[in-house]
């Protein structure tokens, strides 16, 4: 096993990276942190790390703080639901991981570490998917796209070369500070504003954040070179999650469930309408042709090279929803 001691991380404000960055730091870690904004620089200082003001997209604001490091953490992306973002979108996720990546080996950095998605999976229909499926089809989602793009048309032909590359995949992520369209659902619960379950069957793979960013720590520590490692959770369908949402809010669940079909039929009417009106994301195109799919993938392999666990869905929804608790609690101070 390789210890980690100094780690140069990019996406340290978002959901995942703002989680790797509290563990490294708990293990003692050196920690140079990426961010764009004074409000980022801030954010992860708080966190422990020392503040790189930059950009993925500008390669010179990252390769002399990455020199010295023992490993790169490449967990920034651009995650949104809906057609505004596009290029920005691609700029971050497919251009943005090229920079990181050469600018790393230029830096003499000995391992990158990189953050993927079993979204580049597509719709598994309902296969158990593991590191070797191949993807059929095309993506309901701009995200996944991209992400396809970076990690095969990218990624895969830098460890061809001989890049000192690992790549993790997690799947359905939740947690404390999650901005997805799921979440958004759990949210409009918590309010009494979500009456329905749109697309009851659409399953995820759901992972507590903490124990992705767990497993980007052993995949810098036992992972192999070249390989690429799961990062999964438990598989519920939409129905179950929200249901198990319900239980542990003590909010009654949602009574009437609208098959997917029904909703995807409205797909390219709300795609045209969300080129003229502000629609919220969890009412977008893009979120309508999501359901009733499925994004399950097995994460046997980092269990077993990596020593890789995670939680049961309802204990990490317990913090979660402890977590909003407290936040809201000091909002009212």
């Amino acid at each position: 096993m390789e210890v980690v001691k100094t780690a140069f991380v990019t996406g340290g404000t978002g959901f995942i990276g703002s989680r790797l960055i509290a563990l490294l730091v708990a293990r003692g870690v050196e920690v140079r942190a990426l961010a764009r904004s004074q409000a980022g620089l801030e954010k992860v200082k708080a966190l422990g790390a020392a503040p790189v003001q930059g950009d993925v997209t500008d390669p010179r604001s990252m390769k002399e703080s990455m020199r010295g490091c023992d490993v790169v953490f490449h967990v920034a992306s651009m995650y949104e639901v809906g057609l505004r973002h596009k290029k920005q979108m691609e700029k971050v996720n497919v251009d943005g991981v090229r920079n990181v990546i050469e600018t790393a080996l230029e830096a003499g950095v000995p391992k990158i570490v990189f953050t993927s998605t079993v979204g580049v999976f597509g719709n598994t229909r309902g296969r158990m998917a593991d590191e070797t499926f191949e993807h059929q089809g095309d993506f309901p989602t701009v995200y996944e796209r991209t992400k396809w793009i970076a990690h095969y048309q990218i990624v895969l032909p830098f460890i061809k070369q001989g890049a000192p590359i690992i790549i993790v995949m997690p799947s359905g992520v939740f947690g404390p500070n999650d901005h997805s369209t799921l979440n958004d659902l759990m949210k409009l619960h918590l309010r009494g504003r979500l009456p329905v379950v749109p697309g009851k069957e659409t399953t995820f793979s759901h992972v507590y954040v903490d124990d992705v960013a767990e497993g980007h720590i052993l995949a810098a520590e036992k992972g192999r070179i070249g390989e690429s490692y799961i990062l999964g959770g438990t598989a519920l369908s939409l129905g179950e999650y929200i249901k198990l949402w319900s239980k542990v809010t003590g909010r009654p669940a949602p009574v009437l469930e609208i098959p997917s079909a029904f909703v995807r039929v409205w797909w390219p009417v709300l795609a045209l309408l969300e080129r003229v009106l502000p629609i919220p994301a969890v009412l977008s195109g893009e979120a309508a042709r999501v359901l009733g799919t499925t994004w399950i993938a097995t994460s046997e392999k980092a269990q077993r090279e990596l020593g890789y666990q995670f939680r049961p869905v309802e204990e990490g929804l317990k913090l979660t929803f402890d977590w909003l608790n407290n936040r809201y609690n000091q909002a009212q101070q």
